[in-house]
């Protein structure tokens, strides 16, 4: 029976009765050791939901996927029910393929097979001890909690507080000790008899009304001292008390049966028959294991060990010597059968350096690899470079760790494994890689400069030995340099330029090269050329390269091409789209968006950009969501819909977060979209505006900095300077647009704005085009020539209008009205207005893609999708997937 939890019991049964009706949900149960999680979590589920149950294990978290495992074995009949790539996905991180699994399509297919089951039935899922879980097992169970709403599905997790488990967004229960009446009811059923009041307080002033204490300090108490007669014993740790109450109980085996209580310890299967096995391989009798259950510590049933509590495990580890633990470990690692097992049983029998169990834990961290358990890996290659006894395969070993640390999201363990790695490697070429990937990780941690001086020597280290992966690395250094980095090494030196019959590639990575390393200098009448050489070996560059197409789309946009950096990313989106490559997705996303905006592309914009915010937040990477989250608030800036609120918590997010090589991106654009909610023309504007340093940004918003710099004072005649040199540079019919509205605005000479709106009808920047129409409008109204205004400001009106730039719209109707024109009011009849969830599956539905397809691509389940496809029916007035093509989304 549970005392006190009345309360708590009623949350977890809502939870399950939503579960019931179809709505699904999560609850974190979150309190100190002992305070009773596992038995609220035990209590009676409701009928009609089918149980299923994993937990953490301290020893089993370097297992990738291990309780994920556990939790869906049973439901693995739906398998063939799931997409093809997340069935592949779920089999190779369970260890049934050999594939190595993206870890976010391994966190669909969970996903989506708890959905096919739940649809059967509706399931409760329970997850103990979730402080152990597996690093990937907590990311795709988390991942799962936050899609539920539409699946019946209760998720229940219990953690320990301040343990390290982070429930993010979910809704959490937490459990304080047990009142007085409660306590008072576990200390009598345990001694037997009610406790007086003076007993009852001190005991509750040292337990805090902890029931684990509550239950378990009568055992080490006398009668006298329940009854009151003598003093309790002096205070100690809560859990060290528990604890101490557990090893006391330990202690008083015989030696056989306490080395049999910790191969209980430390044993991670909670399987009797390899404890047996382990005993027996130890010489002891069979009956020690008998005595050792009957300390009540552990009990089994159906083949399974359960322990009385998770800190019975530490109290009996930490009880034991360490010779007692290696001899405890050598026994499991030779009965048990999984590999990885048996390679952690080694490396913890290891007394000093162990070549045999080092090479076991190389064998385990690559299955880990395999299956997509980065953590895993990291932690088997460090143990493993720590056993190994030659300093050349320890270097190798320690750098295969800090590759398998940034990927699994530890850049701070990576670069301190890289750092130990780089100090025993005597390879050139491995020392070269290393440092590489250590640069990789300064620059988007720490420093710029000295990232781009780290993988510029790496570069150096390779230049003789591999001159094509040097070049590659000296472009990562000239990229680098465009955005602020400053090593004092020039990129162009490093490696010696490809040979005119050199394979494509290699040409195409050498014009990248010197393209960006002219850009710093704004030496476009370089740059240009070589990039748009590099740009016309796309074609040459074959698909999953992602060295080298990332690289051509970051140089058109810095050439501010925009149909080229549209083609670009869209391949680059549609091949990592096809291979899983979710990080990679993301990427596109957001640096498509950096062209779809002055493009005009703007629904689709938003569109990109709420699936690159959906990603960061599906797979809990916030340093990723900043980003997108910064060009969705210009964007709403631009349409007349921001705040101010909204810009500066994104800023104060990124301002904690390490945003490495998008850092100054991020802050160029909340600064281009605060200016616009001050409103261009003045000198807050001129300031942020200012601010812009000499970005793709800076020149993406061109316009508004010449009309706040002719408002406002500022440097018009510089800045319209810096962009007839860039057009004169690259022959952007834009830039040379852009560049004659500044003249227009230094001069007043209506021939400036003649030839920017003749240049504007020649590129594919709307919004632009329709500023300057504006400023021309309002140029020729204020001088008396109204009727020569009305055309220009009408189709400035019209063109903000189909963009949804609202304030604009509002500016160009006034100035319309004021040269004496009607000027109508926006209706928006005829279009639809959707949510962006709403419109991306309405666009990816549109396209002809089954709703499992449109799932997977948007991390939800299909019933989601189901939920948002009646929405938009509902909205649109439509019956059929087949007429959402012929709908003007927005």
């Amino acid at each position: 029976m549970l005392y006190g939890r009345d309360d708590e019991q009623a949350a977890l049964a809502e939870l399950q009765q939503h579960a019931l009706a179809g709505r699904g949900g999560a609850l974190v149960v979150l309190g100190a050791p002992g305070a009773g999680k596992s038995a609220l979590l035990a209590a009676s589920p409701l009928d009609g939901l089918r149980v299923l149950r994993t937990q953490g294990v301290e020893a089993e978290s370097p297992l990738a996927f291990a309780a994920l495992h556990r939790l869906l074995r049973p439901l693995r009949h739906h398998m063939g029910r799931l997409p093809a790539r997340q069935a592949r996905a779920l089999r190779a991180a369970f260890g049934e393929e050999d594939d190595a699994p993206d870890p976010y399509l391994v966190y669909l297919g969970a996903l989506s097979l708890v959905a096919e089951a739940a649809a059967e039935q509706p399931l409760l899922l329970v997850v103990d001890d979730a402080h152990w879980l597996d690093d990937e097992t907590a990311a795709a169970l988390l991942f799962v909690a936050r899609r539920l709403a539409d699946d019946p599905v209760a998720l229940l997790f219990a953690a320990r507080e301040q343990s390290g488990f982070d429930p993010a967004e979910l809704p959490v229960l937490p459990l304080a000790g047990l009142d007085r009446a409660a306590a008072s009811a576990v200390l009598a059923e345990r001694a037997g008899a009610p406790v007086p009041d003076a007993v009852l307080d001190v005991v509750l002033a040292q337990t805090g009304g902890n029931p684990l204490a509550l239950a378990e300090l009568p055992t080490t108490l006398g009668p006298d001292q329940l009854s009151g007669a003598t003093d309790l014993p002096g205070l100690l740790p809560l859990s060290a008390r528990v604890e101490a109450a557990f090893l006391d109980r330990a202690r008083d085996l015989d030696p056989d049966a306490a080395a049999v209580l910790l191969l209980v310890a430390a044993d991670d299967t909670g399987d009797v028959a390899v404890v047996e096995k382990a005993t027996t391989r130890s010489g002891l009798p069979a009956a020690a294991f008998e005595a050792a259950e009957r300390t009540g510590l552990f009990t089994t049933a159906a083949g399974e060990i359960v322990l009385r509590h998770p800190l019975v495990r530490s109290a009996v580890y930490a009880g034991a010597t360490a010779t007692e633990r290696r001899r405890a470990h050598r026994a499991l690692a030779e009965v048990v059968t999984d590999p990885q097992r048996r390679a952690w049983h080694l490396a913890a029998a290891a007394d000093g350096t162990d070549e045999t169990a080092a090479a076991a834990l190389v064998e385990a961290g690559e299955r880990a690899r395999a299956r997509g358990g980065h953590s895993g890996a990291a932690a088997a290659f460090a143990r493993a470079a720590d056993l190994t006894p030659d300093p050349a395969v320890r270097g190798a070993r320690r750098a295969k760790a800090a590759l398998a640390a940034w990927l699994a999201g530890r850049p701070q363990t990576a670069a301190d494994l890289a750092d130990r790695a780089l100090a025993e490697i005597d390879d050139p070429v491995l020392h070269a890689e290393t440092l590489a990937a250590r640069a990789r990780t300064e620059w988007n941690t720490g420093s710029l400069d000295v990232g781009q001086r780290m993988v510029l020597e790496a570069a150096q280290g390779l230049a003789d030995l591999d001159p094509s992966r040097a070049r590659e690395l000296a472009v990562l250094g000239a990229g680098l340099a465009t955005v602020g980095a400053h090593s004092g090494i020039d990129p162009t030196t490093v490696v010696p330029g490809a040979a005119p019959d050199a394979p494509a590639r290699d040409r195409c990575v050498d014009a990248l090269l010197n393209g960006l390393h002219a850009i710093p200098a704004a030496d476009w009448g370089r740059a240009a050329p070589a990039l748009q050489t590099a740009i016309g070996f796309a074609h040459a560059i074959p698909p999953g390269d992602v060295d080298v197409l990332p690289n051509l789309g970051i140089a058109a946009l810095h050439l501010q091409a925009d149909d080229d950096a549209l083609r670009l990313h869209d391949r680059l989106l549609a091949d990592a789209r096809s291979a899983g490559a979710t990080v990679i997705v993301l990427y596109a996303l957001t640096r498509r968006a950096l062209a779809e905006v002055p493009a005009g592309r703007w629904t689709a914009a938003r569109t990109s950009l709420s699936e690159a915010v959906e990603i960061a937040r599906a797979t809990g990477r916030p340093e990723l969501q900043s980003f997108p989250e910064a060009q969705l608030a210009l964007l709403d800036a631009l349409c007349g819909n921001g705040s101010g609120a909204d810009l500066d918590r994104i800023g104060e997010t990124a301002a904690a977060l390490s945003l490495g090589t998008v850092a100054t991106t991020v802050r160029d654009l909340l600064d281009w979209a605060r200016a616009q909610l001050a409103g261009v023309r003045t000198p807050t504007a001129l300031a942020r505006l200012g601010r812009l340093g000499p970005s793709m940004v800076a020149r993406s918003a061109a316009v508004d900095r010449l009309e706040a710099a002719s408002a406002a004072d500022g440097p018009l005649a510089e800045w319209t300077a810096e962009l007839e040199h860039f057009a004169e540079g690259t022959g952007s019919v834009w830039a040379a647009a852009v560049a004659a509205h500044g003249r227009a605005l230094l001069t007043g000479d209506t021939a400036h704005f003649d030839r920017a709106v003749d240049l504007h009808a020649r590129s594919t920047r709307p919004f632009d085009a329709a500023r300057t129409r504006l400023a021309y409008g309002e140029h020729l109204r204020r001088a008396g020539r109204r009727v020569d205004a009305r055309g220009h400001l009408r189709a400035a009106m019209e063109a903000f209008d189909a963009l949804g730039a609202r304030t604009w719209y509002d500016l160009a109707r006034r100035e319309l009205r004021a040269s004496g024109a009607t000027a109508r009011r926006r209706t928006g009849a005829d279009t639809v207005r959707l949510t962006p969830t709403e419109l991306q599956v309405a666009r990816l539905v549109a396209e002809g893609m089954a709703n499992r397809d449109v799932a997977a691509q948007l991390f939800v389940s299909p019933r989601t999708v189901d939920f948002h496809l009646r929405n938009i029916f509902t909205k649109t007035g439509i019956s059929s997937r087949r007429e959402l093509g012929g709908l003007a989304l927005s």
